[in-house]
């Protein structure tokens, strides 16, 4: 079956000397990724984290980009019946088609300027081009007062946190709060689902639901359908980065090592004397059930970090509405810091982000081998490691690089003092027992090994 969707948003209008570069560029070597990730969000909604499966599922799909006189359209082939409604594509999903084209072939066709431009080394670089990205996709808006939630948590999770994701995100609807997730399913859905029935009982209309994504995930968890806007960033590190820079609050559910990874890096940031300033509410939550893995994330930061890290983050347990309350008081916070330093609203300029946690991570042996978790005085080292260790395992766990990494080599060694290996193999085994390693409760493969050093 071949299909044909014409373009909506910052794709409808194209000089043609872009069209050319994108025709171009969509044919070339990034075609693969660019395929996958169009096939992820053709399955919209779609639960599942790996994106062989979905590649299996789907072997003769295809997609090219059309040039036309004003523009560009694209062709479809043996797309997922799901995307469609009597024969026409959803808009949600027309939208997120050309989402993935803006993010994943025209950003890459139009690269931003060079670190090596005046007066921007290439710390400022990274956050300029992380600017650049949101911007194009239309997700930093003018003239609104902070009201942005960032929702982190995993996709994995049972059906009563998930209703408890959904009630946290209705009390936010209510105090007219807007939702940023990481756009998949299970805690990345739910509050955009409750967040939907809030706002229409205050009889909003211009509420959003912004999805940041980044391509191995986006390819392994198709968007959740309840995002309005999509954005695609060029890896985790600069999705991270671009969380915080949005975020006006932050609210993480339990959740597996790709929450840990995210949790760590936001402590980096809150713990840097330079952000000292920051107002920035972060929430721990979940239902009561939730109690104990709340308790093993504690234990196990004040055990790696030490006990002063606890004051940047507060834990509320089975009381959305408390959790509401926090971010709505923390929003008049934030807008003051905003207006008495000259900043944006909806980019946080002024917020210090160390280099090192710029850095993308590639995930192999060689690299997670030189990474040695111990207390030493450096707080901040420890943190950036700690979240490179997370992201190695979650790369192990759902990302194709990673996976086939583990596959060929066995899995990830990661090195650590006695004390902090010890906790950490508790909250890992915690993971896999309450099932947030992987989804649809397929029987968990460990793709890490602790090793202690001492």
């Amino acid at each position: 079956m071949i299909t044909y969707v014409n373009p909506t948003g910052l794709m409808s209008m194209l000089s043609q000397a872009e069209v050319d570069m994108l025709k171009s560029a969509a044919s070339g070597k990034i075609y693969d990724l660019y395929r996958r990730c169009s096939l992820a969000v053709l399955n919209c909604g779609s639960v599942t984290d790996s994106a062989e499966d979905l590649l299996k599922q789907f072997h003769n799909f295809g997609i090219n980009v059309i040039r036309r006189e004003r523009g560009v359209k694209l062709e479809i082939f043996n797309a997922p019946e799901s995307a469609f409604v009597d024969g026409e594509i959803i808009q949600a999903i027309q939208d997120h088609l050309f989402s993935v084209l803006r993010d994943i072939v025209f950003m890459h066709s139009f690269p931003a300027l060079p670190p090596s431009a005046p007066g921007m080394d290439e710390s400022t670089g990274i956050t300029n081009l992380i600017f650049r990205s949101l911007r194009n996709a239309g997700v930093l808006s003018t003239g609104i007062e902070p009201n942005l939630v960032v929702c982190w948590g995993g996709h994995s999770i049972g059906e009563s946190e998930y209703r408890y994701t959904e009630e946290v995100g209705r009390q936010l609807g209510l105090r007219h709060l807007d939702i940023c997730t990481g756009c998949g399913p299970g805690a990345m859905e739910g509050p955009m689902k409750g967040a939907t029935f809030g706002h229409l009982l205050q009889r909003d209309r211009n509420y959003r639901f912004i999805g940041l994504t980044e391509p191995s995930i986006i390819a392994a968890e198709p968007p959740n359908p309840f995002v309005t806007e999509l954005c695609i960033l060029p890896d985790m590190e600069k999705r991270l980065e671009a969380f915080a820079r949005i975020g006006h609050a932050m609210v993480i559910f339990p959740g597996g090592p790709g929450t840990a990874e995210e949790l760590f890096f936001l402590l980096g940031l809150k713990m840097d004397e330079r952000n000292a300033g920051q107002p920035m509410p972060l929430v721990l939550t979940g239902p009561e059930e939730c109690r104990g893995y709340f308790e093993a994330i504690d234990r196990f930061i004040r055990a790696a970090v030490g006990d002063r890290a606890s004051q940047y983050y507060e834990i509320v347990v089975n009381d959305p509405k408390r959790v509401a309350d926090i971010c709505a008081e923390g929003m008049k916070r934030v807008t003051q810091q905003r207006i008495s330093s000259g900043d944006s609203f909806s980019f946080n300029w002024t917020l210090h982000i160390d280099p090192e946690m710029q850095k993308p991570l590639e995930a192999t042996h060689q690299v997670l081998d030189n990474i040695v978790l111990k207390r030493d005085g450096h707080d901040s080292e420890l943190i950036v490691n700690l979240r490179k260790v997370f992201s190695g395992i979650v790369a192990g766990n759902v990302k194709n690089q990673g996976r086939e990494e583990v596959a060929k080599y066995g899995p990830f060694k990661i090195h650590g003092e006695r004390q902090i290996m010890a906790e950490m193999d508790n909250l890992l085994r915690s993971f896999v027992a309450s099932g947030r390693m992987k989804l649809g409760g397929e029987e968990y493969t460990p793709c890490y090994e602790l090793v202690e050093t001492d």
